[in-house]
């Protein structure tokens, strides 16, 4: 009897496998879908399912692939997907190995233009607070372009025809292909470490969507918005629009356009010259005038023309002031005098050097203190004796105390 073959499960799994990557189908194929579940990893990878009304199947797509889509892959998008069928032996699932994303419908550019412009709005980096205002005499332009395309020779020729003065330094750069976005970063850079011109042109010539999509690159618009430097965008048409065109300082439709929005035609400096130099003369001649029938005016004013009469009636003045000073003065003193003679009779009055001119005298201890009463002396005291012409040394001997008004025996 033959043993029946066992397989392991991984045997199993790369089986089918094989089978499916070698199926001519499987194998290369365009499956259309909408996309639910989407989860962009941050190895890089994108994952997803891909669904319709009859069934649906999990998606990956690898990182080196997923660099290579334009836009980012929303929930509920239509889309087109290149990619093979295999099998994921770990988990014995098997899934679509995507290679391109193509929406349906609206372009893949298209797609990724308004996922930018919206994202780059959100951040504010089209708000009007923040554009630079053009200088209104320009006399440097940084020039930002293809230094072989017709753009900057229609600038060149424009700036130059508008004011011959206007210096301008073309930065060669690449407008086109993989390496441009990096490429204008680079010299917006330079332009602006520079530092001599006033005005940057950032433009080229038109083109397909693919040809400007440069201009649409994140890393383009972040340079633009971090420029010390206003920024004039000049990309393609009129009818053209990028998002350089949304983050610049001011949008020209054509290169050609910018250059006259950077430029100031000689022929209008000189016009607002004149009329800068007439409007100065108009001044002028207005302070003259004014300032002559002010001085008219004022020579008819009798204090120029008699100054002496107004000094002599200041001094008059004063010296009736000084009189009336003086006399004030004068009677103030009078009276004061009236006042002190008054006190010092008063006080002459009630002083007791006064009373001494009577012939009386004042009696003081030996420390000069008013002896006034018998009792407040002691017998064999020593005592002055103040009279109106001198001062006596005297002592007591012996005294007598009065008192309920007879007279006390004698001590």
């Amino acid at each position: 009897m033959i043993e029946p073959k066992v397989f392991t499960v991984g045997q199993i799994n790369r089986y089918i496998k094989n089978l499916l990557e070698n199926d001519f189908i499987l194998n290369s194929l365009l499956v259309q879908g909408e996309i639910s579940n989407f989860k962009a990893h941050s190895s890089g990878h994108w994952y997803f399912t891909l669904k319709d009304a009859q069934g649906a199947i999990s998606c990956v797509i690898f990182r080196q692939d997923a660099m290579q889509i334009p836009f980012l892959p929303e929930n509920g998008m239509k889309v087109i997907l290149y990619g093979h069928v295999s099998l994921y032996e770990k988990t014995g699932q098997y899934q679509l190995y995507g290679e391109f994303l193509e929406p349906i419908g609206m372009g893949a550019l298209q797609i990724a233009f308004e996922q930018m412009k919206e994202k780059l709005a959100a951040e504010g980096l089209f708000d009007a607070d923040f554009k630079r205002e053009i200088p209104d005499h320009v006399s440097c332009i940084a020039v930002i372009t293809s230094p072989t395309g017709a753009a900057v020779r229609d600038i060149i020729q424009i700036a130059k025809r508008r004011d011959p003065r206007v210096k301008i330094a073309v930065f060669p750069t690449l407008v086109q292909g993989e390496a441009a976005a990096e490429d204008i970063v680079k010299s917006l850079k330079l332009a602006n470490d520079w530092g001599e011109a006033d005005v940057i042109i950032l433009g080229r010539g038109g083109g397909s969507m693919e040809d400007l999509w440069a201009f649409n690159e994140e890393i383009v618009a972040r340079a633009i918005f971090a420029s010390e430097l206003p920024v004039i965008s000049a990309v393609g048409h009129e009818t053209d629009f990028t998002i350089a065109d949304f983050v610049s300082d001011l949008r020209a439709p054509t290169p050609s356009a910018a250059a006259e929005l950077a430029t100031e035609p000689l022929e209008s400096i000189k016009e607002n010259l004149a009329e800068l130099t007439d409007r100065l003369d108009r001044d002028v001649q207005a302070v003259l005038t004014s300032s002559k029938r002010r001085l008219d005016f004022l020579k008819e004013r009798p204090v120029l023309k008699r100054p002496l009469e107004g000094i002599r009636r200041t001094q008059m003045y004063l010296e009736e002031k000084e009189r009336l000073l003086l006399r004030e003065t004068l009677r103030k003193l009078e009276k004061d005098k009236q006042k002190l003679a008054a006190a010092e009779a008063g006080l002459q009055a009630v002083s007791p050097f006064s009373i001494m001119q009577r012939g009386y005298a004042l009696l003081m201890d030996a420390k000069g203190n008013p002896v006034t009463t018998a009792e407040a002396a002691a017998v064999g005291q020593a005592l002055q004796v103040r009279l109106k012409d001198g001062i006596l040394q005297a002592e007591v001997t012996g005294k007598a105390v009065f008192a309920h008004g007879e007279k006390e025996t004698i001590l």
